[in-house]
């Protein structure tokens, strides 16, 4: 379709990636997984959909030197930036009314910049479905979720409703990460995909929901429309931005929302959130380990073992993450990846900014 465009979140600071992910070197530039950074691994696989000039990227002021080496045929007019991270919703609007502006008809797929798919013919099949509906309805709000292969509780779900056809049903409910209790009980039960934070919608119409659901962020957007394109945009962003509430697109729309469709997908789809995520898409050695750079192991089992400069020798331990960077190290249990964003709050709060 011709008035489809792609925007690629690129904002987020990957805390559970700590100690490699940075603030001026976050997740979705680094080479966790693939030979390519994660932004580069996104575009690459949209653009046999979307051309290039119709790839959007929202990032902040601080990564566009990254950004534009590693998208080097990304325009600097192709970049919307936030001068502050306030997730989703604020987000996704914000790039609403900027499509809107270059074209009134355009259909946006949302895409986060950080998440793993290794069977790109059937995710861009899922995609064509997406549009299809946008052509057929233009205006329902459609989402793609993935089939569980185990209780999840690192991501949200969705429950199916009607079934519309093949694959496609409406949304009956989000459900926010459960605890393993009720993970193991909605993957039994069959009802419910995870929530892969991907999305398909007419720019107008997501704008249309924004007014009637967080209508405090509608109209905040609606101070900005005036300055898009012009020399006075950073410093109404910057202005607007300070008062705008924090909050994903999830909570604020499409719990609340009528109208709204998800695609069952199953294309290899990972989103890549902890050190543990990695270590289980990446190949192990016969004892079940993943050692990258200069590591030295006796009697390891099972574990992630990273360095980049340093020599980091490991003996006799099992299911444990070690990551060495040239001003900090981590070590910690598999099970505990998710915690490492603790300790980039303990950084914030003890004010040690050159380690953030």
């Amino acid at each position: 379709m011709e008035n489809s465009y792609a925007l690629i979140m690129a904002g987020g600071i990957g805390s559970r990636f700590w100690p490699k992910s940075r603030q001026r070197m976050p997740k979705q530039f680094l080479n966790l997984v693939d030979r390519q950074s994660m932004i580069q691994s996104v575009s690459e696989r949209i653009q046999s959909m979307i051309p290039k000039e119709k790839i959007f990227v929202v990032s902040t002021r601080e990564h566009v030197e990254i950004l534009q080496k590693q998208l080097s045929w990304l325009l600097p007019s192709q970049i919307i930036y936030e001068p502050y991270g306030k997730n989703t919703a604020p987000c996704i609007g914000l790039s609403a009314i900027v499509l809107s502006k270059r074209d009134p008809d355009a259909i946006m797929i949302v895409l986060p910049a950080d998440h793993l798919i290794t069977e790109t013919k059937l995710f861009q099949k899922t995609l064509q479905q997406g549009l299809k509906l946008i052509e057929q309805n233009p205006d329902v709000l459609v989402t793609i979720g993935i089939t569980p292969t185990f209780a999840a509780t690192g991501y949200g779900y969705i429950q199916k409703g009607e079934k519309q056809r093949e694959s496609i049903y409406r949304v009956k409910k989000f459900i926010e990460k459960p605890k393993l209790d009720k993970a193991t009980k909605i993957w039994r039960s069959g009802d419910f995909l995870w929530n892969s934070g991907i999305f398909i919608w007419r720019a107008g119409t997501i704008l249309d929901r924004i007014h009637k659901y967080m209508p405090d962020l509608f109209f905040s957007l609606q101070e900005i429309v005036p300055a898009i394109g012009s020399k006075d945009m950073d410093q109404v962003l910057k202005r607007v931005y300070k008062n705008i509430k924090s909050e994903s697109i999830d909570y604020g729309i499409m719990e609340k929302s009528e109208n709204v469709l998800v695609i069952e997908g199953s294309f290899g789809w990972n989103d890549v959130g902890s050190w543990e995520e990695v270590y289980k898409v990446l190949k192990k050695d016969s004892a079940g380990n993943v050692s990258r750079g200069k590591a030295i192991l006796k009697d390891v089992k099972n574990s992630y073992i990273e360095s980049s400069d340093r020599v980091v020798a490991v003996v006799g331990l099992e299911n444990i993450i070690v990551v060495d960077t040239p001003d900090a190290l981590l070590i910690c249990a598999r099970e505990k990846s998710q915690d490492v964003k603790w300790i980039v709050e303990k950084l914030k709060k003890s004010d040690r900014k050159k380690h953030l």
